[in-house]
């Protein structure tokens, strides 16, 4: 069974940097793209990022693009989120999932792509 497993969440000031990780287990990473969506408080769940099975296919929202970085390891089965130049709109539960398709989306009505899903961890930007 396919479980992800995220970390590297907690409380930042605006315009610091976080790094997230997902480890995934119970399976290779290679035949799987990975996202990770974004829940702040009082909205709905949306796609910040993703990549595909290829490291060169990876995708933003809008707000993120420049800041936000995610890449894969699938050697260590990580997906990391580098996020630089954080503000208060970033704040909310980040949570990872993967999907057995070899092109990522991360626009709105595509979370049936991704199968399977983390907990989530908290960030919080805030002075």
């Amino acid at each position: 069974q396919v479980q992800l497993v995220e970390s590297g969440g907690g409380l930042v000031q605006p315009g610091g940097s976080l790094r997230l990780s997902c480890v995934v287990s119970g399976s290779t990473l290679d035949y799987y793209s990975i996202a990770w969506f974004r829940q702040a408080p009082g909205k709905e769940r949306s796609g910040v990022a993703c990549v595909g099975t290829e490291d060169s296919d990876t995708k933003y929202e809008d707000s993120v693009k420049g800041r936000f970085t995610i890449s894969r390891d699938n050697v260590e089965t990580t997906v990391s989120l580098q996020m630089n130049s954080l503000t208060s709109e970033d704040t909310g539960v980040y949570t990872c999932a993967a999907g057995p398709t070899p092109y990522c989306q991360v626009v709105a009505g595509t979370e049936f792509l991704y199968s399977y899903w983390g907990q989530g961890t908290q960030v919080t930007v805030s002075s």
